[in-house]
């Protein structure tokens, strides 16, 4: 993982991203992560008490919250970032986007896998809310406002409260060039 990839894939999926520099010092999305990817080496090494201050410092700071539990894959982008919350059981593919006001929440208190699982080359539109220890397949697209609190398959497009899937256009070449 490196921070050239997580710059070139804000650029490749964002429009306004004008050049890699002013990428790298103005996407709070992209601070998030980076920060993330540190809290998650502490927390893993023991050091549990400096993640979890580094994680809180870093929701302050970008408006975004990631436990540094949570496994993420490559290349996630958050654009925009205000409000993305994401828990300590959630798993993130590689090549996910998603916008501000997303949450990959639990739907229990107890200590067991309780947050989403995110397959690769998801798009999660913004304000979206995924609940419990769901499973978003790969390719899949959910929709901005939607609620998810059942799995869905591979190539899914959900939509609703409660979001309800149905295949997305196997027209469609990338789940990136969707508009949400």
């Amino acid at each position: 993982m490196s921070i050239r990839d997580d710059v070139d894939a804000a650029r490749r999926r964002d429009p306004s991203a004008r050049s890699a520099l002013e990428t790298a010092l103005t996407y709070p999305g992209l601070h998030a992560v980076w920060s993330y990817r540190i809290a998650h080496r502490l927390w893993h090494g023991g050091h549990r008490f400096a993640a979890r201050v580094l994680s809180q410092s870093t929701r302050w700071w970008t408006g975004v919250e990631i436990h540094p539990a949570a496994r993420i894959g490559r290349r996630l982008f958050i654009d925009h970032g205000m409000g993305v919350v994401i828990g300590q059981t959630a798993v993130i593919g590689d090549d996910v986007t998603m916008y501000h006001g997303v949450t990959l929440g639990g739907t229990t208190w107890r200590p067991i896998k309780r947050h989403p699982t995110v397959g690769d080359r998801v798009l999660i539109g913004a304000n979206a809310t995924l609940l419990g220890a769901i499973t978003v397949g790969s390719d899949s697209v959910v929709a901005a406002g939607a609620v998810v609190v059942a799995s869905a398959p591979a190539g899914s497009l959900l939509t609703g409260v409660p979001a309800t899937a149905r295949p997305r256009n196997p027209g469609d070449a990338s789940v990136h060039n969707w508009v949400i």
